[in-house]
């Protein structure tokens, strides 16, 4: 299993994702990335994705809300890596377990299909959505996160000490009351790494939440 997590994208255009990609996709000959927006409200950003990967993949559209379940595994199955990028996480979990697609998309990327996502992406891997920044505009009622690993993911996390950052603390500490799985909070710019059962920070800033405990900064490298 391969998952490249970030916060953010990184510099126009999404310069960390095309970076992250570019191994995974060298040498292939007929390198697809599935692209999975069900994330966005409105712009799909298409074109952009498109123009970003213009001189390494073929992009290919998973639109849930038009596809059926058959054509969108079969896009999984054809890809060379899947891309899910940021929007509302809220909105992302709950068309996906609309169409019966989150099995799929685990089975896949448990099966060695490389991840790579930013955002609401991000948070989507973890054992819930619960530690997302989103409204629940789409009124999903159903939480749970891909589990591919067993952290939670908050991501834009405050650079900065002060309201925001202490806002979002306790947000987090409200969380731990009732569950009790470490959470990752990635500044924007940070990227983490899960391959072969280690999961890693690879740049960046990220802060370690437990229950019960004060926030700690992860260092760069193996996270335990």
């Amino acid at each position: 299993m391969q998952l490249h997590l970030f916060s953010s994208p990184g510099k126009a255009p999404i310069q960390d994702i095309i970076a992250a990609c570019r191994p995974l996709l060298a040498g292939q000959p007929r390198p697809v990335v599935a692209y999975l927006p069900a994330a966005a409200i409105g712009n799909l950003w298409i074109e952009f994705t498109e123009k970003a990967f213009r001189d390494l993949a073929a992009v290919q559209l998973i639109a849930v809300e038009k596809m059926a379940r058959a054509e969108v595994t079969a896009v999984l199955d054809d890809a060379s890596l899947l891309y899910i990028p940021g929007g509302n996480a809220f909105c992302l979990k709950q068309r996906l377990h609309e169409r019966g697609l989150m099995a799929a998309i685990q089975t896949r990327v448990r099966g060695g299909l490389p991840l790579v996502a930013f955002s609401a992406g991000t948070v989507l891997c973890g054992r819930n959505i619960l530690t997302t920044n989103d409204m629940n505009v789409c009124a999903a009622t159903d939480f749970a996160g891909l589990n591919l690993t067993y952290f939670n993911f908050s991501v834009h996390y405050p650079a900065q000490e002060g309201e925001e950052r202490q806002s979002r603390d306790d947000r987090l500490w409200e969380y731990h009351q009732f569950h009790d799985n470490p959470v990752l909070a990635l500044q924007d710019g940070a990227y983490v790494t899960v391959a072969e059962g280690r999961i890693e920070l690879a740049q960046g800033v990220c802060w370690r939440f437990e229950p019960g405990q004060p926030r700690a900064r992860v260092e760069i490298g193996l996270i335990a």
